[in-house]
């Protein structure tokens, strides 16, 4: 490859996002300067919390830039360096450009083995949202032996981990997901209950009978209308880990956001904690799960489904269908 090719912030979204938000340039490939290194991605993750970073609204992450590449986690080859911890020929996974070539200084990278798993599973099961799914479970929803835990998204990039951890924990696993392939899918993992939220009817019926117990801690990745349902099922000292909330994600404005949850008084006379986390705020546990993830692949404990787009070019509508809940777990682009 002679070119760099890269996908740029275009326009803000209104709403959902839409082919005019990106465009595609051609740019030189890029060459490293002293201590620094340029990767050749071989994946790249788009994800949910890319949505925030199209609007100019403060958060934990900086906006992407108007006229600049949009950034991702990417995994791929070391083919030029001025490092002395990456060296031409290694693989690494860190925050990169949406690009097949990216230039950096190497903080955030790490090195990753080759052997365990695929190479891309280092921006899924073992990368951030692996990370996001031990660290919102085991820590702030403190999960134990015999909870009952209800997953919503259950079967996308996260919560098909988180599933599959509190089963290893020895815990009753309830999931919900917005096809009947995808439910299949939850039960092929060992969840205990799934449901098809589309088509469920009355979603706080469905959801009290997926858990008859109750519910212990839920993994939140939704929001809204969901919310709300599983706040009346939850159990006293309920834990309630609040990783995403994609249903208000597109929301034009204030005003379209979601009156979603009515109910939240439920939270004081039941005294169930609600907490919102950030990852990467987790340095230990996430080194914990590299090490705990990798030795459940090893030993056959853990599944992982991804869907993989093909080509740089393909990114932009990859992120869309992501958004639109066309992907079957984790959503990748393969660009070598």
């Amino acid at each position: 490859m002679t070119k760099n090719k890269e996908i740029l912030f275009k326009k803000p979204p209104v709403g959902p996002v839409t082919d005019d938000t990106f465009e595609l340039a051609e740019t030189a490939i890029p060459s490293a300067g002293d201590g620094q290194f340029v990767v050749q991605a071989h994946y790249m993750s788009v994800d949910p919390y890319m949505r925030s970073r199209m609007t100019n609204v403060k958060s934990y992450i900086p906006p992407f830039e108007l006229g600049k590449p949009l950034q991702a986690g990417i995994v791929g080859e070391v083919v030029e360096s001025n490092h002395d911890k990456f060296p031409v020929g290694c693989y690494v996974s860190g925050m990169g450009n949406w690009a097949n070539y990216t230039v950096t200084d190497g903080e955030g990278y790490n090195q990753v083995p080759s052997g365990p798993a695929p190479l891309s599973y280092f921006l899924g099961i073992l990368g951030m949202p692996g990370m996001t799914a031990w660290v919102g479970l085991t820590k702030i929803g403190a999960c134990k032996e015999g909870d009952n835990v209800y997953v919503s998204a259950a079967s996308g990039a996260v919560g098909q981990v988180v599933g599959q951890i509190a089963k290893q924990m020895g815990c009753h696993v309830s999931g919900s997901a917005g096809s009947d392939d995808k439910v299949a899918y939850l039960k092929e993992l060992g969840f205990d209950q799934a449901f098809n939220y589309k088509t469920c009817g009355d979603l706080n019926k469905a959801i009290a009978t997926a858990n008859p117990k109750g519910i212990d801690v839920y993994f939140e990745n939704v929001g809204g209308p969901m919310l709300e349902a599983v706040l009346n099922n939850m159990r006293f000292n309920g834990r309630i880990a609040a990783c995403g909330m994609i249903a208000d994600y597109d929301a034009a404005s204030a005003s379209d956001v979601s009156t979603s949850p009515r109910n939240l008084p439920i939270i004081i006379g039941r005294e169930i904690k609600m907490q919102g986390f950030i990852v990467s705020n987790h340095t230990k546990e996430c080194i914990e799960w590299i090490q705990q993830g990798s030795q459940w692949i090893t030993e056959g404990k853990l599944k992982y489904r991804e869907s993989v787009a093909e080509g740089l070019e393909n990114a932009p509508q990859a992120f869309m269908d992501m958004m639109a809940g066309k992907n079957f777990g984790k959503q990748v682009v393969k660009l070598v």
